[in-house]
């Protein structure tokens, strides 16, 4: 009440007084006007009596002149008419002017002085009145004063009925625009705070919440409301889930309990990771400088851990605000909603990204290290790129951890392969662990690399090296075994060169699925159906959807996917109006002319098939080729009666887990290529040859033609194992493994951990 009393009073005096201040100015306007009028009239008049009398007063014809002034005596408004002699003396004048005017008035008596015409306004014992005193002449000398005077007094009548009428004018705006008012504000602001409150009732209380109000001019406020919601959900969500697991002896990790696990392993020390992506980045967008976070299983497994220890985050700058946010030292904290760590960014020229991003790494390691047979092109050039950027990295992580005492550093990928040797060498203190995200090949196809030996001995640096699964960290001993002098430990996996250790490991990365904790992370989203979502893509009748979500990538092996649905069309027919595969791929690297080609050749193979087989509304594939978000691909996943993950050659390939773990109807197959690494843990999974054609088309009608109970009973086992294997436990292994490791400054017996549980 006592806000909208105030509000009240604020319209009130606020809009009186803009209304008095346009009205003062109308009512002044006006009141000008009219005695412009009045000027103007008396004027016109004056010259026309002048121009009759000046003949009579030169003739001295006094009886006529006063028969002319007396003409005027009953006009409207004018008041009286008097001739003065040019000394003064009054010639002729209109009955009872001696009761109106003085007898010299000072507008007269200028105009004698100074012979020039006058005009005033004058205030008389009978009223206010309006002079005009015109000289008269003959032969250019003056020989009079005409005066005349109107009667003023209706100007000041008509101005004072012209402020009632106005005061009342704006009495009675006032009143409608402040009704007016009140009831807009009761309607867009009283509700909506009064839904607000009752929806942050409900989620504080536990109730199912009521749906939160449409955002309209509350927009900042509701987002800040849905953050806050979504935080406490999840929070809430993370104590039962813990709670539960504390009651059935289960061992699944969650994001609460691998920050506590990371706060107790680090001891106060703070964690620093290296990546070339970074976890948040800003661009100009419609509304300002815009942050996102990309959809990266790396970013999730990584965020808990440096939110849990204040760490810092090193990763190139890549956004066009980026240099807009950081500060004077190129930081700037991040989450933005709720600053918990600090990112890093380093710049690099375009020269220096091209050489060592699209060039040694993308055009060099990454397809040595995927057997995908394309041929890595290695460059002088590339070589020196490489090499100077993981250089700029190590100053830039040095300089980062120069004040802390036993570091611990998390390098990420073979973007930096050079980089854990560097940076061991200058604080030998320093825990530093690298993952390899990627494969790692046989020692024969690794040796193709000229700079194989500089690769190795860089790795070697680090205390850890994590892989996916154990047979790239095979491959890794093997490789080392061939190119360089060391000893390799194969009883527990570590190779010891110059004296340093370094263990050799498989850490699986996954995805989080975490039960009513992982549904408050991704939040509510609205279910859509399979016809909607094939609708929206021009396709109609459809009963079967599959679905492919990739970078295109010769290593995902797109073109073999779309040449098996070919292969499934020819062998079912009766499936052909009723079954469309999405596949949503996203470009990539386009400046390096393999991507390039590929992306035209994906969609040449799509458009191929598609003439083939479709028809007015319907085709078999439909080929979405743009940046999605999660929130974006997860209606699909969920909407999906197969998902393909035909890759050539892979690491993980997190792409299956997301898939299983959108899942909740426990629905939907999977058909996984056995170059995976995730087919190592998804056995539930159609595991097939992606160069195998046929088997491609028959594990598709396989797929659809499963029985409910055995769909059903298979994706339950793979949610197990993604809920058992997820990200926080790989987080939580990494780093234990890790912080277990004896450094040249710690004396202490090396301890190697047992995976966490």
């Amino acid at each position: 009440m006592r806000l909208t009393a105030r509000l009240s009073l604020s319209l009130i005096f606020a809009v009186a007084a803009v209304s008095l201040a346009f009205e003062v100015y109308q009512t002044r306007a006006q009141s000008q006007g009219m005695k412009r009028d009045l000027d103007r009239h008396a004027w016109m008049l004056a010259e026309s009596l002048g121009r009759a009398a000046e003949p009579l007063v030169m003739n001295h014809s006094y009886g006529e002149l006063q028969r002319l002034v007396e003409r005027f005596k009953d006009r409207e408004t004018v008041a009286g008419v008097v001739v003065y002699s040019a000394d003064g003396t009054p010639l002729a004048a209109t009955p009872g002017m001696d009761s109106l005017i003085e007898p010299n008035p000072p507008a007269v008596a200028e105009a004698i002085r100074k012979g020039w015409a006058r005009s005033a306004y004058i205030r008389s014992p009978s009223g206010p009145l309006h002079i005009v005193a015109l000289p008269l002449r003959s032969g250019g000398s003056a020989i009079g004063i005409l005066a005349i005077l109107h009667d003023t007094s209706y100007i000041e009548s008509r101005t004072t009925a012209l402020w009632k009428r106005e005061l009342e004018g704006v009495a009675v705006q006032t009143i409608v625009i402040v009704a007016i008012v009140l009831l807009s504000v009761r309607l867009s602001i009283g509700r909506p705070i009064l839904h607000m409150t009752q929806w942050l009732r409900d989620l504080r209380t536990g109730a199912a919440p009521s749906a939160l109000p449409p955002p309209g001019d509350f927009e900042p406020l509701a987002k800040e409301a849905t953050k806050l919601a979504s935080s406490l959900t999840a929070a809430r969500a993370a104590a039962e889930e813990e709670a539960r697991l504390r009651n059935s002896a289960e061992s699944t990790w969650t994001n609460e309990r691998l920050r506590v696990f990371v706060e107790g392993r680090l001891g106060g020390t703070r964690l620093f990771a290296v990546s070339n992506r970074e976890p948040y980045e800003h661009r100009h967008g419609k509304s300002g400088i815009e942050s996102t976070m990309p959809a990266s299983g790396l970013v999730t497994g990584l965020e808990p851990i440096l939110r849990a220890c204040d760490g810092v985050w090193v990763a190139q700058g890549t956004g066009d605000a980026d240099r807009e946010t950081v500060d004077a030292h190129d930081h700037v904290r991040v989450p933005p909603d709720s600053p918990q760590y600090t990112l890093r960014r380093v710049w690099l020229t375009p020269e220096e990204e091209r050489g060592f991003y699209y060039g040694f790494a993308n055009e060099g390691i990454w397809p040595l290290c995927h057997i995908a047979h394309t041929r890595p092109i290695f460059r002088g050039d590339d070589w020196q790129r490489y090499q100077q950027v993981n250089l700029r990295f190590a100053n830039v992580l040095l300089d980062e951890i120069a004040s802390e005492l036993n570091p611990v550093v998390l390098v990420q990928d073979y973007h930096f392969a050079l980089l854990p040797a560097m940076i061991k060498e200058r604080r030998p203190d320093a825990r530093v662990a690298i993952f390899w995200h990627i494969p790692w090949p046989n020692p024969e196809a690794f040796g193709i690399c000229p700079w194989q030996r500089q690769l190795l001995e860089g790795l070697l640096g680090a205390d850890l090296i994590g892989f996916h699964i154990q047979a790239h960290c095979n491959n890794f001993l093997e490789t080392v075994d061939a190119a360089l002098e060391a000893r390799t430990e194969w009883e527990r996996f570590a190779v010891t060169r110059g004296g340093h250790l370094t263990l050799v490991r498989p850490f699986p990365i996954s995805v989080a699925l975490n039960g009513k904790e992982h549904a408050a992370e991704l939040g509510e989203l609205p279910h859509i159906e399979r016809g909607e979502l094939l609708a929206a893509q021009g396709v109609r009748g459809t009963a079967f959807m599959g679905v492919g979500v990739d970078r295109i990538d010769y290593t995902k092996g797109i073109p073999e996917r779309f040449r098996g649905i070919e292969a499934f069309l020819e062998m079912c027919p009766s499936y052909r109006g009723r079954f469309t595969f999405v596949q949503i791929g996203s470009p990539s690297r386009t400046e390096i002319e393999r991507y390039h080609d590929l992306i035209e050749d994906v969609e040449q193979e799509a458009d191929r098939i598609n003439r083939r087989f479709q028809t007015s509304d319907w085709r078999p594939i439909v080929l979405l080729k743009r940046q999605h978000s999660h929130q974006e691909i997860l209606p699909y996943y969920r909407a999906a009666d197969l998902c393909m993950v035909t890759s050539l050659h892979d690491g993980m390939n997190l792409v299956a887990k997301e898939f299983v773990a959108s899942r909740e109807d426990d629905q939907g197959v999977l058909i996984l290529s056995r170059f995976t690494g995730a087919c190592h843990e998804l056995s539930d999974a159609l595991v097939v040859n992606p160069y195998d054609t046929g088997a491609l088309a028959a594990s598709i009608r396989r797929a659809l033609e499963m029985p409910p109970q055995q769909r059903a009973a298979r994706m339950r086992r793979m949610r197990e194992v993604v809920r058992e294997r997820n990200i926080y436990r790989w987080a939580a292994n990494l780093i234990g493994e890790l912080c277990a490791v004896r450094t040249e400054n710690d004396q202490s017996p090396l301890r190697i951990p047992a995976e966490v549980g």
